[in-house]
């Protein structure tokens, strides 16, 4: 097994270094200055977008932009928020939260191009239907030639969207607040751990069976209840310790540039750490929310756009921002305690001694779940891409089986291999929008000048 961890941790440093850094970071900064900041200029309109006012039922796709972003949100508002900010700070000190921000707001433009695209370049699979993501934007919009993109998008996403992080850090949670302090275990919990993950299993089961519209029904019903439940208590948190987060927010400020960080020094892997965070809370970039958009019932691909860049808003710069200073205003994130998902329950105990660590199981409970069902309709897409529908089932059940798996192996292992695919998935994603850019600003242009005759006409 160290054998192993020594492995992945090779791979993901390998994966993530500069190259991938300036392809993601320096890339969403171009895509937002060529976009000339579409992102920012026309938030009012995303959220007219998304309050249903031009949804279209003839539309090609099978769900709604509001039932497709909270499809993606329920896969990137969950366990990165909780845990994945709490294992950047543990790593890389309150400076990675800095880093995360920057790469969240290039991520923006990111996500506005990519989604754009998985709409404008839809494509059909072995049965006919219409389908987007990555895979046929490469096709689609780059050429049969570089089907290779594809198949290398396919396969690493058959690994980045497993449920090994979501089991893990569900069973911990559950393990360190329910079942030790209740001596129904030791500290030694591998049966126990097991048994949790085949509970978990089977939920996931009926409602990965039941498709994509069970699992956008889910997912729309659920998102909100979790965003709600987990940004009131986390903001309780804040209120309760508020004289401290001034000097928080300067201590981030100040660590983002310091000599003097954890990582002994090295501004540049703070950069990398925040990057890879921000990339595995938000996907910017990565590829998976394009696969959930690109079925969205639209004729407009700007629109579809519009509503995606919503999300690294959402889930970086509020939800990750919320946790970054719940875990730094109460102290713990200065225990020493790498485990994400235990040092963001820490600080709810801390803050809220009664309920807190309770109220946390909840919350992770949902987040874990959503994601768990929403990474499964991503591996599925994946899959059929690569082998077609004959042999659908095996990869169901290969899903299910990592649920119980990622329950019983290491944090570490778990982190480094899913990083390691993100960078894999975001080479295809990010070639795509940077070579395709100049026809999503047509399209943009098309869209918002149409949108300004309208507007007129309705004046007149």
């Amino acid at each position: 097994m160290e054998k192993i961890d020594s492995f992945l941790a090779e791979a993901s440093s390998l994966a993530w270094g500069m190259p991938l850094l300036i392809l993601l970071m320096g890339g969403g900064l171009f895509l937002m200055l060529y976009c000339r900041f579409v992102p920012f200029r026309h938030l009012g309109h995303s959220l007219e977008i998304l309050s249903g006012k031009y949804v279209d039922p003839n539309a090609p796709g099978q769900i709604s932009p509001f039932q497709a972003m909270s499809g993606a949100l329920a896969s990137t508002i969950g366990m990165g928020n909780i845990s994945g900010v709490a294992v950047g700070i543990a790593m890389g000190g309150p400076g990675v939260l800095f880093w995360m921000w920057v790469s969240a707001l290039v991520g923006m433009a990111t996500k506005f191009f990519t989604c754009t695209l998985s709409v404008m370049y839809r494509g059909r699979n072995e049965r006919g239907e219409v389908e987007g993501g990555p895979m046929y934007m490469v096709t689609e919009g780059l050429g049969r030639k570089w089907k290779p993109l594809s198949v290398l998008f396919a396969a690493a996403g058959l690994i980045g969207t497993l449920p090994l992080f979501q089991s893990n850090q569900l069973t911990q949670i559950v393990r360190d607040v329910v079942l030790v302090p209740s001596g129904m275990i030791g500290e030694d919990a591998f049966v126990a751990n097991l048994f949790m993950g085949l509970a978990l299993a089977l939920p996931v089961a009926i409602i990965m069976f039941g498709g994509l519209k069970r699992i956008a029904n889910v997912a729309t019903k659920l998102v909100p209840l979790m965003v709600v439940l987990y940004t009131g208590s986390v903001l309780y948190i804040i209120f309760v310790n508020l004289p401290a987060v001034p000097n928080m927010f300067a201590m981030i400020f100040e660590d983002a540039f310091s000599a003097e960080t954890m990582l002994g020094g090295a501004v540049m892997q703070i950069i990398i750490l925040g990057a890879r965070r921000a990339s595995f809370s938000n996907e910017a970039g990565i590829g998976t929310a394009a696969m959930m958009h690109g079925e969205s019932m639209t004729n407009e691909p700007v629109r579809e756009g519009l509503v995606a860049m919503l999300e690294p808003f959402i889930d970086t710069i509020i939800v990750c921002t919320m946790t970054g200073l719940a875990i730094l205003v109460t102290g713990v994130w200065q225990s020493g305690d790498t485990n994400g998902v235990s040092m963001t329950a820490a600080a709810f105990s801390e803050a809220m001694p009664v309920v807190g660590k309770y109220l946390l199981v909840l919350c992770v409970f949902i987040f874990a779940f959503t994601s768990l069902f929403s990474y499964c309709y991503y591996g599925a897409k994946c899959f059929t891409y690569l082998f077609g529908f004959k042999y659908r089932k095996v990869y169901d059940y290969f899903y299910i089986s990592t649920v119980i798996i990622g329950a019983v192996i290491t944090l570490t292992s778990i982190i480094n291999l899913i990083d390691t695919a993100f960078a894999l998935m975001a080479v295809p994603t990010m070639a795509c929008a940077l070579f395709l850019a100049p026809k999503v600003m047509a399209a943009a242009r098309d869209y918002f000048g149409r949108m300004k005759a309208e507007r007129e006409r309705s004046i007149t």
